[in-house]
């Protein structure tokens, strides 16, 4: 079947090799003036779509429009409307997706226009595809539905086979399986009817996929086996792979580890030999859950580190997170705490990684969300438009009977499409409200909430001056000792139960946390937005954050268990404060302030809060507290400093 659906097009586009005697040879009928404009229109066409739509979309996007031009010039619109679909495809592959909306609305007026209902109801589809990537079922849904419409009116049962297999999709990444699982066994029916069960062979591996994630192993197996049967027919080692590593994985969740590491190292092999880096990588973090279960840690690190570099190649972050956790699992199990460190902090970078691209994706989906909301609007205004010019040559006409007849008809028509309209703009209002509302909560969980918002409004932040600003370092008492002492598990345990009472001080007191460097936590009071009050909140933050880990010593003492002790300091002074980075963004701080602040930490003592001289100069008069003068103090890089320390009165 022609366009099975969205994936099935790509994996058969990506599957094709053209020689490239055969791609100079449709180049060259492309570029002979003396052959007819409709041969030279599908040469290009196909030279586009043999040597360029998969592996390089820019070069593709550049000949489309080449060829939209020339079909254009040459008024030759059945070469026009595949012009426009093309282009549209290869804008949506790339991201554009308001751009490929243009293409595909400008090539379904086309279609309409000379009667091409199945090309329309192909442009439909693939319009369906947008919305569906943009995570909008409804409209995909209805897209989907109109072009059934078509296939079903023109008898079409390829068009209708590759339309059930769609909703068998989104009914799948919604969980509905049922319903996912009765769509893809009407699309296979279609196909056995055409004689093209061989189609077939992709949609039996999802459907395996499905049984699978249902805990159906039974099924599962007989589906994966059906598709590997088929695949080995077709020759197609992609395939094979596929249905492999499938049938691996039913093993290894039936705990039947001896067939599932048989499954999967044939598959991981076929993979390895055509070159497929993603699928190979996943296939090792399978092989590698096998070798950590059993407890042998030396062969899942190995495969976690041969896992990790493919996907590294890829630029999978998901399949780098897994395979960083398996490796912290493994050197932890081993006692290996340093590596196991190393793998936790890369597992930690790399999940933050994949919530900024998280993040950037939502944005791109809100900004597509207010396209789409805009061109309503537009359309809207235009209906009216016609629907007013229309009630004024009425009125010219007729002024009798019918023409009260005609107005109140027109009116009810407008007040229809109003209601409609407005159902339709109130609706992606709000689904573009909740979307915008998730985007803002994961950004302000990187960036302070002013920064977010100047980011936002502007697309960078500046960085800024700030003349009084009360720098807070932590540090554990004998981190380093502890950490080869304790396992992994227990020590980032213990860290993060500290860091994230800091996390609750530091909001209570209204204080800004900056960042943690191993074991120190660092924040700041009167940033990013000025306070009188800052430097008294950043004390108090402190004497609270003290007394958390006074407390929590005593009470792991009593219980045998440990905890640290720890040294805080305080400094205040001048700062410049700035978004670091494209890629990841970080809100950090820069200045001898925080030099200072560093050293008056190191220089401190245990349960103590320790503060400088100008710190100590902002604050007592405050009643609150209580000082005490060590007197002059040797700072490294400072020489020696006066320094305080205070407690609540």
């Amino acid at each position: 079947m022609k366009n099975i659906s969205f994936l099935l097009i790509l994996f058969c586009l990506q599957s094709s090799v053209f020689s490239q005697t055969e791609l100079d040879s449709l180049y060259s009928t492309w570029e002979n003036e003396k052959i007819s404009d409709s041969i030279r229109a599908f040469a290009l066409t196909d030279y586009i779509y043999q040597g360029f739509f998969s592996s390089q979309p820019d070069s593709a996007l550049i000949l489309t429009h080449q060829l939209y031009q020339f079909t254009k010039e040459t008024k030759n619109e059945k070469g026009l409307l595949e012009a426009l679909t093309l282009r549209g495809y290869i804008q949506f592959r790339m991201g554009y997706y308001s751009k490929a909306l243009s293409s595909y609305e400008e090539g379904l007026e086309l279609a309409e226009k000379i009667d091409n209902k199945l090309g329309a109801a192909d442009i439909l589809v693939k319009m369906g595809y947008i919305y569906h990537d943009n995570e909008d079922v409804i409209n995909a849904l209805i897209y989907y539905q109109k072009s059934l419409k078509i296939y079903e009116e023109e008898n079409d049962l390829d068009g209708k086979g590759s339309i059930y297999n769609e909703f068998g999709s989104i009914y799948l990444s919604k969980g509905e399986y049922d319903k996912a699982l009765d769509y893809y066994k009407k699309s296979m029916a279609i196909n056995k009817e055409l004689n093209e069960e061989e189609s077939n062979s992709a949609m039996y591996i999802n459907i395996g996929g499905l049984y699978l994630t249902k805990k159906d192993f039974q099924q599962a197996l007989y589906y994966y086996e059906k598709g590997l049967v088929i695949e080995k027919k077709k020759e197609d080692k992609l395939g094979i792979a596929s249905a492999l590593s499938g049938i691996g994985t039913v093993y290894l969740e039936q705990g039947e580890t001896t067939k599932a590491l048989d499954f999967l190292q044939r598959s991981f092999d076929i993979s390895e030999s055509i070159n497929d880096i993603q699928g190979g990588a996943n296939t090792l973090l399978s092989i590698s859950d096998i070798y950590l279960d059993n407890k042998n840690y030396k062969k899942a690190i190995t495969y976690c580190k041969k896992s990790l570099s493919m996907a590294q190649k890829v630029g999978d972050l998901g399949s780098q997170e897994y395979a960083c956790e398996c490796l912290y699992d493994a050197y932890r199990a081993l006692g290996n705490t340093t590596e196991a460190l190393e793998y936790h902090e890369q597992m930690i970078f790399i999940g933050d990684s994949i919530k900024t691209e998280d993040l950037a994706i939502k944005l791109q989906q809100i900004e597509f969300s207010k396209k789409i909301m805009a061109d309503s609007l537009v359309q809207i205004e235009k209906d009216i438009k016609v629907q007013l010019q229309h009630k004024s040559e009425v009125q010219q006409k007729d002024k009798n009977r019918n023409l009260a007849i005609a107005v109140g008809t027109i009116c009810f028509l407008l007040a229809i499409g109003f209601f409609s309209r407005w159902q339709y703009v109130k609706k992606s209002k709000d689904i573009l409200k909740k979307e915008k509302d998730r985007s803002e909560s994961l950004l302000l969980n990187i960036l302070p909430a002013e920064i977010a918002e100047e980011l936002k409004e502007k697309g960078e932040a500046q960085a800024r001056d700030f003349d009084l600003v009360s720098i807070l370092f932590t540090d554990f008492k004998g981190f380093t000792e502890k950490s080869a002492e304790l396992t992994a598990v227990e020590l980032i345990g213990e860290i993060n139960h500290c860091f994230k009472a800091f996390d609750h001080i530091c909001e209570k007191y209204g204080i800004e946390k900056i960042k943690t460097i191993g074991d120190a936590f660092m924040a700041a009071g009167g940033l990013p937005v000025p306070s009188t009050d800052s430097v008294q909140n950043t004390v108090l933050a402190a004497l609270e954050m003290q007394s958390f880990m006074t407390q929590r010593f005593s009470d792991k003492k009593t219980t045998d268990g440990f905890t640290f002790e720890m040294r805080l300091g305080i400094h205040t002074g001048p700062v410049v404060a700035g978004i670091v980075g494209v890629k990841k963004f970080q809100y950090d701080l820069w200045g001898d302030t925080v030099n200072t602040a560093a050293r008056i930490e190191s220089s401190g003592a245990v349960g103590q809060v320790n503060i400088s001289q100008h710190t100590y100069e902002l604050l007592k008069d405050n009643t609150q507290f209580t000082f005490t003068h060590r007197g002059k103090i040797q700072a490294k890089g400072k020489g020696k400093i006066d320094m305080y320390f205070v407690t609540s009165t």
